[in-house]
């Protein structure tokens, strides 16, 4: 319910000032211009490291997250998926290290699931991820995704299945606004995400405590009262 709240706080934040433009008498300022999402930060694929070299995967490695991972787990802040990659499965692929921060979004399978990575991830071949400029930042990325899904959506190609490709998401249109304002805005939703994947820790955190336990409740291994 918290995090809900902060939500609703950084999104109305977002819609006040880069949609409705309310801050700025309801027009957008004259420094700002049009643009597209390269010039909000790097536009990056993913890859599968080939299932047939069991070498090339690991429980504990480096983070390699897809769109399955972001349908399971409806967090915001994404650490790990099912599966990790080795240093080696990462060499032998074209899936890319990319830093904490960066906002995670599938391309395809569906279009329009999306997360930030809480650490250092590579993804498959399921997403268009963004690196975010310094002078961007992750805040007014995430909401920017968010606020444009329909269009990107509407954007997709593909005869099997609709999918975004690298080129059609690097030429999203975007409204690039002045450094100083996005930096205020980052700075506004910096504790607020912080918060937030506090919280989504902590939730995780009870969760395993209660899976590890429930069994020995049920079984009458253990009882409320040794507790």
């Amino acid at each position: 319910m918290i995090n809900h709240h902060l939500e609703q706080m950084a999104q109305a934040i977002f819609k006040s000032w880069f949609v409705d433009f309310e801050p700025f008498g309801g027009e957008m300022p004259p420094d700002w211009r049009e643009g597209t999402i390269s010039d909000l930060g790097n536009v990056i694929g993913g890859s599968t490291p080939s299932k047939a070299k069991p070498e090339y995967y690991t429980e504990h490695g480096i983070a390699w997250i897809t769109p399955k991972d972001l349908s399971i787990n409806k967090n915001k802040f994404i650490a790990h998926g099912a599966d990790d990659i080795t240093e080696l499965g990462l060499r032998n692929s074209s899936a890319r290290l990319m830093p904490k921060g960066t906002v995670l979004f599938s391309s395809r399978a569906p279009i329009g699931y999306i997360a930030i990575a809480s650490g250092e991830v590579c993804t498959n071949q399921g997403f268009k991820s963004i690196v975010p400029k310094d002078s961007v930042g992750t805040a007014f990325i995430y909401y920017f995704l968010i606020e444009n899904l329909q269009t990107i959506e509407n954007m997709a190609s593909g005869s099997t299945f609709k999918e975004i490709s690298g080129s059609t998401m690097k030429g999203i249109p975007a409204v690039i606004p002045d450094v100083d304002t996005l930096c205020r805005f980052q700075e506004e939703c910096t504790p607020i995400f912080e918060k937030q994947e506090l919280l989504e820790a902590e939730n995780a955190h009870l969760a395993e405590v209660r899976d590890s336990l429930l069994p020995h409740l049920m079984s009458g291994e253990l009882s409320v009262t040794d507790f």
